[in-house]
């Protein structure tokens, strides 16, 4: 049996970033121009409410799923061995995990139009949090906000049982799984 593979060739690592990028950027004009008038004053609620939604599934997925059910633990641990190799989610199973678990249900929830802009705030997020990450373990970085986030996601690969969130710690606070640096501990 064939296992997902995580570890890309530079060229399949930034062609995700790629792809993502281009529906970020085409998608809201989509949205906007082929979508009704009744509903274009709420599709940016519902990219932000899909944005919004993103950082819990962000926290949730590396919490719970990759730090908690196998294989995905153990494919995610490579990562932590390796954190400088080209390991990211395969871009079509992102892309089906988003249309199965975020698209779908928003759309049957919402309609069709504001089900696209959830899950495209969604996406949005997790282009957002695929730059940050791939930023913390690639980039010197010299951004205040940058420097903060490498240090937690380092606490995080030091102990994978706390700082769960990458872009936001939003719901390691709230979970009580955040461990701040020394130096901001006040």
């Amino acid at each position: 049996m064939k296992t997902i593979a995580i570890e890309h060739t530079r060229l399949a690592y930034y062609a995700d970033f790629a792809i993502y990028l281009l529906a970020v950027l085409l998608l809201p004009g989509l949205l906007w121009h082929y979508s009704p008038m009744a509903v274009r004053a709420y599709l940016p609620l519902a990219g932000l409410a899909g944005l919004l939604m993103w950082t819990l599934i962000e926290y949730a997925m590396h919490r719970f799923v990759f730090h908690g059910m196998e294989p995905f633990q153990s494919l995610h641990a490579e990562h932590h061995r390796r954190p400088l190799a080209l390991i990211a989610t395969p871009t079509l199973v992102s892309v089906t995990l988003i249309a199965v678990l975020v698209w779908l249900p928003a759309t049957l929830t919402g309609g069709f139009w504001l089900g696209s802009g959830a899950a495209l705030g969604v996406t949005l997020g997790y282009f957002i949090y695929g730059v940050i990450h791939h930023g913390v373990h690639h980039w010197r970085v010299k951004n205040a906000w940058m420097r903060h986030c490498k240090r937690q996601h380092a606490i995080h690969h030091h102990n994978p049982r706390i700082n769960y969130g990458v872009t936001m710690l939003w719901w390691d606070r709230t979970f009580g799984s955040i461990q701040k640096p020394i130096d901001n501990q006040n």
